[in-house]
């Protein structure tokens, strides 16, 4: 019987593995990438945001580059500092490769994560790393073009709320073009290994 119950369940994840959207790669053959690749051609969202000196950004700004960016707020007790801290790692595991790569850390929090905090808070985990803001307006709107997980939880005080927010990294090619979506959990040596991918 419960031999029985195995087989049933495996033909099902076999049923909607085969049913999965988006996915050409033969049966057996090896991923390209360790990442999650991106298959929906129409989301390769761009943006138009800040630094913390006031200069306006898009994604052409690091044409030839590959682009780690992040989204988070400077508050954030534990997912973001941790994701920057790797981005660090994978920097440094790069070595001269990472004179060809971009991180981005975008704010979810802009009444809090001002300028002044933006760039401070970057430049604690590496000189290169660049912190971007657009409005509170427009905050929201910027999470869904980039289909993340984003919300607000008030706190004792105005100023004591939380962020819930997604945790993947979006890692665009040289070309501009969104290529990965790396989980939090995915180790500096597999990131490293998929952005020289991209810049082969």
């Amino acid at each position: 019987m419960k031999h029985a119950f195995l087989c049933l369940c495996f033909l099902l994840l076999t049923a909607c593995e085969a049913q999965t959207p988006g996915v050409s790669r033969p049966a057996g053959e090896k991923p390209l990438f360790l990442g999650t690749e991106v298959t929906d051609p129409a989301f390769s969202p761009d943006f138009r945001l800040k630094d913390a000196e006031g200069r306006t950004h898009a994604l052409a700004d690091w044409h030839g580059k590959v682009v780690m960016l992040f989204f988070g707020y400077a508050s954030c007790p534990d997912i973001c500092p941790t994701t920057l801290f790797r981005a660090a790692q994978v920097m440094k595991l790069l070595g001269d490769d990472a004179k060809r790569v971009q991180t981005l850390f975008v704010t979810l929090d802009p009444m809090r994560d001002t300028p002044d905090v933006l760039r401070e808070y970057t430049r604690i985990f590496h000189p290169d790393f660049l912190g971007l803001y657009t409005t509170q307006e427009e905050t929201p709107r910027l999470a869904r073009a980039f289909r993340l997980f984003f919300r607000i939880n008030p706190g004792e005080t105005p100023q004591s709320y939380t962020v819930d927010h997604g945790v993947n990294t979006y890692l665009y090619d040289p070309g501009g073009k969104l290529r990965l979506l790396i989980p939090h959990e995915s180790p500096p040596e597999a990131l490293a290994t998929d952005i020289r991918t991209l810049l082969r």
